[in-house]
């Protein structure tokens, strides 16, 4: 492996997108990685929104009651390394570099080179967690075609679905949820829903798979509300735990609630400083949850939105959602060719009669709340020099 690439070489030259998706060729990848790894009870988590805390309250639950246990998340905020948690940590750079060595070996270097970024890492993931008892792997976009559905699952977790990555996955609620759903294998536990028509989805998919379809109950789980309540988690988050308890239960994994207090959600409605709140989300079935959990958290008081977006993103109607909580959107740079113009941002401001400015530092007398993506709240740490480790 001398004159191989090192894995941050490598994944550092590796396009993030590509012009044409080849939904073939990770199946023939992973058909080649296969026979040479070992594969723990694997949970493949799909939806639109609370992936990532959903499927890190599973993951920290089972590793503090003993379980040897891998999560696998993106995109990262500040390093690589977030996407693949291990046993209670980020990975090292080490246990990145062994895996890449064995997965780079397996593969070659013709078929390494064809992967996309994500194809690529999720196969890195399943050779970091091979020796583990359970590998939570959360999907990137969709779920049918994404790359963490060439393996087999024990279960498919189903967050709440909305509109997102329309490109993609379809205009209409129907098309996004059925592209999501058909990542359905054995057995599905679907979460509280928006739209009514993702539950008739489940019900017709699952019956065409013969999969066993779980549903989250729309009632109180006291006990779990107390801890979340405690914590001082926003009503999504305890909707998450929910699912996330309910998916452990039918797996008949054990757990302490109680360990939810050593859950970490760093992104997720997370309060970095006593005056700034950080949320990683990006759509508007998020901004939703994220206006109710701000009005609970604030009352009547109005905060500062450090905000920018993706082109693809309904800015406008989430910008609309906020409106009446926030006294100002504070506009950051964001480093990628996605981001939305700021000439056309400041248009759809001033169409809403929001008052706005660029974001130049933190006042101490004033409250913040920033969002609207991963590159906003990677931006934000930069810009305010905060030490990653401090999380």
């Amino acid at each position: 492996m001398k004159n191989n690439p090192s894995f941050e070489a490598f994944i550092t030259n590796k396009p993030l997108y590509y012009k044409e998706i080849d939904h073939e060729r990770v199946h023939k990848a992973y058909a080649l990685l296969n026979p040479h790894i070992e594969q723990p009870l694997t949970i493949h988590v799909v939806g639109t929104n609370g992936k990532g805390s959903t499927g890190r309250i599973m993951a920290t639950l089972l590793h503090e009651a003993g379980k040897r246990v891998g999560h696998f998340s993106s995109p990262h905020i500040m390093k690589f390394n977030e996407r693949i948690w291990l046993e209670g940590k980020d990975s090292s750079d080490e246990e990145l570099e062994e895996a890449h060595r064995k997965l780079y070996a397996i593969l070659g270097q013709e078929m390494s080179e064809s992967l996309s970024y994500f194809e690529y890492t999720t196969l890195l993931a399943f050779v970091a967690m091979e020796k583990l008892d359970v590998m939570v792997l959360e999907a990137g976009l969709g779920g049918e075609f994404d790359a963490t559905n060439v393996c087999s699952k024990a279960l498919s977790v189903i967050t709440p679905i909305g509109f997102d990555h329309q490109d993609f996955l379809g205009d209409s609620i129907e098309s996004i949820a059925r592209t999501k759903l058909n990542s359905i294998e054995k057995e599905v536990v679907l979460g509280l829903q928006v739209y009514d028509e993702v539950y008739f989805l489940a019900d017709e998919v699952a019956k065409e798979k013969e999969a066993v379809v779980h549903k989250v109950e729309n009632k109180p789980f006291k006990e779990l509300l107390e801890v979340t309540e405690s914590l001082g988690w926003a009503d999504y988050l305890y909707e998450n735990a929910k699912l996330a308890v309910r998916a452990l239960d039918i797996l008949k994994l054990t757990y302490n609630l109680e360990d939810l207090k050593k859950v970490v959600l760093f992104g997720r409605f997370y309060q970095l400083l006593p005056n700034v709140t950080i949320d990683v989300g990006h759509n508007l079935l998020g901004a939703k949850a994220l206006s109710k959990a701000l009005k609970n958290k604030y009352k009547d008081k109005k905060i500062i939105l450090v905000y920018n977006t993706l082109e693809d993103k309904a800015y406008e109607s989430i910008l609309l959602e906020f409106k009446d909580k926030i006294k100002c959107v504070e506009i950051i740079h964001i480093q990628t060719q996605r981001a939305l113009k700021k000439e056309h941002l400041k248009e759809v401001l001033n169409k809403l009669d929001i008052t706005y400015k660029s974001f130049d530092g933190l006042n101490k007398n004033e409250s913040y709340f920033v969002f609207g993506s991963f590159y906003v709240v990677e931006a934000f740490l930069k810009k305010i020099d905060f030490n990653f480790k401090n999380k």
